[in-house]
């Protein structure tokens, strides 16, 4: 079981970082040949960081064009990031000192995370027009981050699992001495669904976390009056010419 836990999460390693630097450097030459952010709009670069961070950090354009979906999203999302800041004390040694400080905070913020993908999961069902445009894809990556959260938060509150073990397989994969895993069936099931997300991430909607920085309606500067905007490929042309 040891091997086959290694081998699956050295692969699924591999495939989320070359899979997701992949579509970072495909997003990064997709031209942008129109000027479209979305007004009102910056009209500086510093604006334009001030704004992505905004959204970034505090999702605005979701909470001024709906407050509902904008809870359960920013629940799931601010208690996911809470839970992988802790989880980051089985990759450290020794831990630093603000993932030990986070540790109860992270510890709870898996309610946080868990009800805000039961809420986004419910609008899928109960919303027309959501239910309309939605795919099979949809549901089912909302089922594995539930099944995540879930069994993750089992291991919290019901059945405890040897975390120093945990810590000590994970340490040796990331030093190629592999040391056993632990053999509690309920964190099997939870690291063979993380390793599954790993694989899916980069080829899944997911990729809306990265691809928020490349959104022309996001990152561009409104000063069509003042600059004339000319893609890349295209002053190659206009070059060649």
């Amino acid at each position: 079981m040891t091997i086959i836990y290694a081998g699956m999460f050295y692969i699924a390693t591999l495939l989320l970082v070359v899979g997701l630097a992949y579509k970072i450097y495909d997003y990064s030459r997709t031209p942008a040949p129109l000027k479209i952010p979305t007004t009102p709009a910056p009209t500086t670069q510093k604006g334009v960081a001030y704004r992505m961070a905004k959204e970034v950090v505090l999702f605005e354009s979701l909470f001024k064009s709906n407050k509902w979906i904008w809870v359960f999203g920013y629940l799931f999302h601010f208690g996911l990031f809470l839970v992988l800041a802790r989880h980051l004390r089985y990759f450290t040694e020794p831990v630093w000192f603000w993932v030990d400080f986070i540790q109860p905070f992270g510890k709870y913020a898996s309610i946080m995370m868990v009800v805000g993908l039961a809420g986004l999961l419910t609008r899928r069902f109960v919303v027309d027009r959501v239910r309309y445009i939605s795919t099979p894809s949809d549901y089912l990556m909302l089922l594995l981050l539930l099944a995540i959260g879930l069994t993750g938060m089992m291991m919290t509150f019901v059945v405890h699992t040897d975390i120093i073990g945990l810590k000590a397989f994970f340490m040796g994969l990331i030093y190629l001495d592999v040391q056993p895993i632990p053999q509690d069936r309920i964190l099997l099931v939870h690291l063979a669904l993380v390793a599954l997300l790993m694989v899916i991430f980069p080829i899944s909607k997911l990729l809306h976390a990265p691809g928020v920085f490349f959104s022309p309606t996001r990152n561009q500067v409104d000063n069509p009056r003042e600059h004339r905007h000319v893609a890349a490929w295209a002053a190659r042309l206009d070059q060649n010419n």
